[in-house]
């Protein structure tokens, strides 16, 4: 799975993608009453934060957080680790999960600027035979830390979502769940242009000539019938909504068995966040932006739902998973430890310090995933796992605060920002 932006409140009131029931033939409708399965809010509410008091950033100066890469936007030498609350369970399980992403540090470029594959050799040397038991002490040795431009971080959450869905369909379970479609061509558009080195666009083919793949709403008219698999039948449009949010879920099928889904691709078009639309047009209110209060009024709302859901045309396809969630990297994603990033300011693979205005949020991450919401220096979304308690944690998520991003000892000097 590629775990896709991520997640619960700014996800939905800024960007990432959603979906919705297809109109046709059997679709479009909610099921008669007496063949649709109950669908009452499920899991926790969102939890209430406990409030935490960030740090301040260190001055800086520079491009500013608009420049492409973190290099050109500026560097600043944070703190040292030795200086900050670090809690060692939690560093102990960003230790694991920083193991496991060595292999792509030290043999992958990084898009930020700030660091070379050879940088990353001793430390990821040293963490073979690393004990968890003192995290703390390992990421003080071998780390030192870097503000990018101002510092000012945003943070929300995802999870791994569980679904109603069945093999088959019927009367109950409308909701294509789609796997990619055979004719869309992605298009990596760095491979005719160096000034174009990282963006890609999609679109299928027509005649002679690329042009832009189907929208949401030529989706739900039925234009892929013919060119995407359906993997499942999903009983709850909101659901389905939150599972592309999300990137990856469970599906909970009528057969007692479950399949497990990730993100396979999208159809290149830009989100808009039904959350931002429905608090703009008074359809919901402040405390109502949370994942669980807009799930449940696109519930009580199904027509009104549905058609601000269509204003959205990205499209999200799925793939079925054999083993546990992996982020973007390709590497498994740990609960608590690991978060998304933009990878032009924080190379894959490394930790980042937060300190936020929530305390979940504190702590030591680190950088295994990316997100179609999560653009920009300092953004983040931060990953809590499945079930209901990471479910009313990410929910909920949007800490303001102060990030760090922790570089090999000795790289600042290098970049010249050690003053």
């Amino acid at each position: 799975m590629r775990i896709w932006g991520a997640a619960a409140l700014m996800l939905i009131l800024g960007s990432c993608s959603g979906t919705i029931v297809p109109p046709g033939v059997g679709r479009g409708a909610a099921p008669p009453p007496s063949a649709s399965p109950t669908l009452p809010p499920r899991g926790r509410p969102a939890r209430p934060p406990v409030p935490a008091t960030p740090m301040t950033p260190m001055p800086s100066a520079g491009a500013g957080a608009a420049a492409p890469s973190a290099a050109l936007t500026g560097v600043v030498a944070g703190p040292t680790i030795a200086s900050l609350p670090i809690n060692n369970d939690q560093a102990a399980r960003a230790l694991d999960a920083f193991r496991t992403s060595c292999p792509t540090l030290v043999s992958r470029a990084d898009d930020s600027g700030l660091t070379q594959p050879l940088d990353w050799q001793p430390v990821c040397d040293a963490v073979r035979t690393a004990p968890g038991g003192d995290a703390r002490s390992f990421f003080s040795r071998w780390f030192e830390t870097a503000q990018v431009a101002d510092g000012r971080a945003y943070a929300t959450g995802y999870f791994i979502p569980e679904v109603r869905a069945s093999r088959d369909r019927r009367r109950g379970y409308d909701v294509p769940i789609y796997g990619r479609p055979t004719d869309l061509i992605d298009v990596d558009l760095g491979a005719f242009a160096e000034s174009l080195k990282g963006r890609k666009i999609r679109g299928r083919i027509t005649g002679t000539s690329l042009v832009p793949y189907y929208d949401r709403g030529q989706i739900d008219a039925g234009a892929i019938d013919r060119t995407a698999p359906v993997l499942a039948w999903g009983a709850d449009p909101a659901e389905i909504f939150f599972l592309q949010v999300q990137g990856s879920g469970e599906l909970r099928l009528t057969d007692g068995s479950v399949m497990r889904v990730g993100y396979a691709d999208q159809n290149g078009w830009d989100y808009t966040g039904i959350g931002k639309l429905m608090l703009e047009r008074g359809l919901i209110g402040r405390g109502q932006a949370s994942m669980q209060g807009i799930v449940a009024w696109l519930r009580a709302h199904p027509d009104q739902g549905r058609a601000i859901m269509q204003e959205n045309r990205s499209f999200v396809f799925f793939r079925r998973l054999d083993g546990p969630a992996v982020g973007s990297l390709g590497l498994p994603v740990v609960g608590g430890a690991s978060i998304a990033v933009d990878p032009r300011f924080v190379p894959m693979g490394a930790p980042v310090f937060l300190s936020m205005d929530r305390a979940d949020a504190n702590g030591i991450w680190i950088a295994q995933d990316t997100g179609g919401a999560i653009k920009g220096a300092n953004r983040f979304d931060t990953f809590w796992g499945a079930g209901d308690d990471a479910a009313a944690i990410a929910g909920g998520m949007a800490a303001h605060g102060t990030a760090f991003v922790l570089l090999p000892r000795g790289t600042l000097a290098r970049l010249g920002a050690g003053t």
